[in-house]
Order: C-alpha cells, then sequence, then structure tokens
C-alpha cells in the first residue's frame, strides 16, 4: 500500500465512525488534518485524533455549529434594574450560545478574564420523569422542573462543549466549581482531569444533601459533592478559611486592614495566682475601672490584708494602653458593671519586639477541611427554605444555599472577583454574591446564565433576584424573607438583563456581517464595561449558534442551581 493509499484508507475508516462519535464537523477537520499529514507521523496523528474512541467516552449524538446563524447577546432594558453604576449581568438563553459571546466579551490577549465559576448542572438522574420530564416529549408541567433526561455519553458530550468554553474563559488564577452527585461523580471527575488537567484538580467536597430519610431498605442517600479545579494549580490563589470563622463577625473602622473582629473574654479575671503587676487601676477618659469591679478590694489586695488574692487583668498596663489607642480595646454596659473586653481580629495581632509593642499582618487561615459542607448550614432542607421564603413553596425543587457558594467564593481571596454560574438556575449564585459583598465590603460582580425553559430564567431566576435587590416582587407582591434586620434587603445592587438573538447569516452575506459586528461590539461593551472592540474576531465562527436537536436546542438543559 502506498503513502497515498494508505491516506485514502484512514480517511474513509474515520469516515465510517460512527455519528455518535463523530459529527460531520468533526470528522471534516480529522479528514483534513490527515491530508497534511507525512509518512513519517501519519500513524501518530491518526492514534490521536482517533484516541478520544478509543477510551470509552463517546460522545453520542454531538451537536452540530450552524455556521448560518448567529447568536448575539440583547440587553433587556425594560427588564433591567437597580441602582448601582457596575451592574451584575443575567443573561437568559442557550449558555453554550451565551458563552461563545462571553469568550469574545471576558477575554483579553487571549486570557479569560472569569475569576471563579460555580456550575450546578443537570445530575442527569431521570428523577423528574414522574413529572412529565421525558427527552422524547414535550414537557407538560405546573412547576418549575429542568430536564434531567440525558443518555449517559450524551450527558458527557454536553457538559464537554460547555467546560470546553469555560476553561477558556477563566484567568490564569481561576477556579471552578461544580456540584454533582453519585450518579456522574466519577465520570464528570474523569472529563474534568482531561479538559482541565490532573494535576490542576484541587479538590471534591462531599455535601449534606439531608440528614434523615432513605434512599433504599439498606442506604440514605444524603450527600452530594462539590468538584474543584484550578485553570492552574501554579497560579491560582486559594486560601484557607479563618480560624472559629463564625465567631468573627463584627467589624470597626479597622476593618479594611484587619478584617472582622470578635470578642475574648472580659480583660480582668479571677486567678489564683496574684499578679501585682497586672493589678492596676484603668482610667478611661476619667472613668476608673479596677480588676474585679471593687476598689476597696483592689486596694485590700495591693495591702496584702485578703484572704485570697484574686482578681487581675489578663494584660500588662503598658500592652493595655497601646490596645486601647490602636483599638484592641471594647468596653460593653448593660449589665451589673462596665466590662473591658479584648478584640481579636482575623488579619492583625499585637507583637513585643525589642521591648515596643507593634501590629503586625497574622494569617487566622486553616485549610478548609473536605467535611466543611457537611454541616446542615449547607444542605437542601437550608436551601428550600431559603427560597421558599423568597418566591413561595414547591415551585424550584432543586436549589443549593446561598452559604455554599458564599463559602466557595471566598476561598479565592479576592474581593472583586468576577464569578460566572451557566447554569443558574433559580439565582443561588447571584444572591450570595450580593450577600458577601455586603458581609466583607466586597465589590464582586456576578455573571448568570440561564434558559428560560418552563419561564425559569424569567419566572424564577429574574423575580428572585429583583425580590431580594427591591424588596417587593415583580407585581409588588410582598413576601417572608429578610437579608437581616438592619439591611432588610440588598438594595445596593443593580442587575442588567440580556436575553440571546440569533440571526440567519450566510457565509457570503458581508454586509449583514459587517452590521452585526458592530451590533455585536456595542453590546459586548454592555457586559463589560472593559472590553474593547476587536479587529481579528471572526463572527461566524465565535458567535456560530449549535444546530438544534429536532424541535429543542442542543445540550438545552436546565439548570439546578
Amino acid at each position: 500500500m502506498t503513502f497515498l493509499e494508505k491516506k485514502e484508507h484512514l480517511k474513509k475508516e474515520i469516515e465510517n465512525i460512527a455519528k455518535e462519535s463523530y459529527n460531520k464537523e468533526q470528522k471534516a477537520l480529522a479528514t483534513y488534518i490527515l491530508d497534511h499529514a507525512t509518512e513519517d507521523n501519519i500513524d501518530a496523528i491518526y492514534t490521536f485524533i482517533t484516541q478520544r474512541v478509543k477510551l470509552g467516552f463517546t460522545f453520542d449524538a454531538a451537536p452540530e455549529v450552524n455556521h448560518n446563524c448567529v447568536s448575539i447577546c440583547k440587553k433587556n432594558d425594560s427588564m433591567s434594574f437597580g441602582i448601582n453604576n457596575t451592574p451584575h449581568k443575567l443573561i437568559i438563553g442557550e449558555n453554550y450560545d451565551v458563552l461563545k459571546n462571553l469568550l469574545v466579551t471576558y477575554s483579553q490577549n487571549g486570557e479569560g478574564l472569569i475569576d471563579a465559576i460555580y456550575i450546578d448542572p443537570p445530575y442527569n438522574t431521570e428523577s423528574t420523569k414522574k413529572e412529565g420530564n421525558d427527552c422524547k416529549e414535550e414537557v407538560q408541567a405546573s412547576k418549575f422542573i429542568y430536564r434531567d433526561k440525558f443518555t449517559r455519553t450524551g450527558w458527557l458530550n454536553m457538559m464537554r462543549e460547555r467546560l470546553v468554553l469555560a476553561r477558556k474563559l477563566l484567568s490564569k488564577k481561576g477556579v471552578i466549581f461544580i456540584s454533582i452527585d453519585d450518579n456522574m461523580q466519577a465520570y464528570l471527575k474523569v472529563l474534568c482531569d482531561d479538559i482541565f488537567g490532573e494535576e490542576n484538580f484541587v479538590s471534591c467536597f462531599p455535601r449534606v444533601t439531608k440528614k434523615g430519610g432513605k434512599s433504599s431498605d439498606v442506604t440514605a442517600k444524603n450527600h452530594d459533592y462539590v468538584i474543584v479545579y484550578a485553570k492552574s494549580i501554579d497560579y491560582a490563589n486559594l486560601q484557607g478559611v479563618t480560624h472559629d470563622d463564625e465567631g468573627y463577625s463584627n467589624r470597626d473602622e479597622y476593618f479594611e486592614e484587619r478584617g472582622y473582629y470578635k470578642l475574648n473574654q472580659t480583660l480582668d479575671y479571677d486567678s489564683l495566682g496574684y499578679v501585682p503587676t497586672l493589678d492596676y487601676p484603668i482610667d478611661i477618659n476619667g472613668e476608673i475601672f479596677y480588676a474585679g469591679g471593687d476598689k476597696k478590694k483592689h486596694e485590700e489586695r495591693k495591702k496584702g490584708l485578703h484572704e485570697r488574692a484574686d482578681w487581675g487583668w489578663r494584660w500588662s498596663k503598658e500592652l493595655f494602653l497601646f490596645g486601647y489607642k490602636n483599638g484592641f480595646i471594647e468596653i460593653k454596659r448593660g449589665g451589673k458593671r462596665p466590662r473591658i473586653y479584648t478584640k481579636t481580629y482575623q488579619k492583625a495581632t499585637i507583637e513585643q519586639n525589642n521591648g515596643k509593642y507593634q501590629i503586625v499582618n497574622f494569617d487566622r487561615t486553616k485549610p478548609l477541611s473536605t467535611l466543611e459542607f457537611t454541616e446542615n448550614i449547607y444542605s437542601n432542607d437550608n436551601a428550600t427554605k431559603n427560597i421558599s421564603k423568597i418566591i413561595g413553596k414547591g415551585l424550584f425543587d432543586y436549589s443549593k444555599p446561598p452559604e455554599l457558594i458564599k463559602k466557595l467564593i471566598t476561598l479565592l481571596n479576592k474581593k472583586n472577583a468576577i464569578v460566572l454560574d451557566f447554569f443558574a438556575g433559580s439565582g443561588t449564585t447571584g444572591q450570595a454574591v450580593m450577600e458577601l459583598n455586603a458581609e466583607d465590603g466586597g465589590n464582586r460582580k456576578c455573571i448568570l446564565v440561564t434558559n428560560n425553559e418552563n419561564n425559569i430564567g424569567k419566572g424564577i431566576t429574574y423575580e428572585r433576584l429583583y425580590r431580594v435587590v427591591n424588596g417587593k416582587g415583580t407585581k409588588n407582591e410582598n413576601f417572608d424573607w429578610t437579608y437581616t434586620k438592619e439591611q432588610p434587603y440588598l438594595s445596593n445592587n443593580c442587575w442588567d438583563v440580556f436575553e440571546i438573538e440569533r440571526h440567519e447569516l450566510k457565509i457570503d452575506d458581508y454586509e449583514k456581517a459587517k452590521q452585526l459586528l458592530e451590533k455585536a461590539n456595542l453590546v459586548f461593551k454592555q457586559l463589560n464595561p472593559e472590553y474593547e472592540a476587536k479587529h481579528d474576531w471572526d463572527i461566524y465562527n465565535q458567535l456560530a449558534s449549535l444546530k438544534p436537536y429536532l424541535e429543542e436546542k442542543a445540550g438545552d438543559s436546565n439548570d439546578a442551581n
């Protein structure tokens, strides 16, 4: 067999690969690569380009790209709301098409600009079959459900298409978090190893879903997982959690430099060993404080008249004066007597060096335990309570609690992070980002992407965001949820809403392509104010839509977050 005959033979072998594994575009690309092979490397190239078939991950019914149709985001001014000048984004449309828009908008010099991605894709459990959710039939439902009926390889294909784009969107320091359960966890892990690289795997956290119930007569299925990958483990700037994290809830004028603080025990204490230098009167603006609160006993202790010398201060007088001057002291009133407390900050402490006290940075973090999310605060029960108070009971069953997303985002150690969720579902990630900003003074920006199957995008995602920001529903409805007593709603936020528009565009329609290019550049500036119009991107390929499956959009999946 000559070299040319061998090349033709291998090209026929590619053509004979089942369409469930290679679609027409993929076969055309493989044939093109073989056409440019040499006699020395043709065997290696053929092995390489057919490897995905041999590995056992056959991506069936892989949808093709329709190059005669492009998808472009369009801002919906009537739905956008809020008062902030730097708004979050909600994009309603097929997430694959939206990701292609974001790839043009949120990339610079070939690098993505997204700091964190959290997604809660369909778990592929077929759990909603009883609700009429059959992938071969139209959904007739009185509640918001999502398609959860892919074949395993079809699900992997749907995820692979989106995760490849997601990786490109991540910045050099970026991280992706993916919620999944036992049904697909192992397959997703292998898929992510292939896309992100095994060396960039960070962790797989189990998360409690519920405490009770049973899955069978033998076991109770009470957990799922959060899989975490970095774009590059060498650049990811991840941090642990603060020791005694929940105790640090107070903030003062030193917050920016020192973080939150908690109050320790009172400065005075009852000790078995008396230290005269720790028994001194404290003068605060003319108000005198004594350890134990009793001047007479203080004087008796000093004279040695007390049977058991008991009370004293925990800090020396010099340390107290330094701490008081620099904000490490707080006085509480309202009890039997005023009490003096010391503060412990997350990021600062007092140290003595050469006889002088000074404030130094102090790292109070520890590695995040892989058992962190087994606490009930991260459970589905907690998530259901949260969303039920906002939009009503029984309308959306698959949300995650905001506390889960907030904890994950804090691992980034970046208060101005851009956070993307392209399976946005009920909008938990958006609420979590707004809450976290309110709690630590951050300026994070959120991009949510959801389709509108069963009106989920407008009836659930948008409605939830509108309510937690405005304190009322889109039709002036009242609801039970409030953020805090002091700040009932997350009113200092703004959401710009976009929808996907599809435009027929043939390859030789240059005038229409030029008009759409100008339109796209305008909307990209709305999506990202930092965006600068580019002259080297190809609207035909970079914004080409997915070709739909029959009546449905390809990979049109529902969002479980």
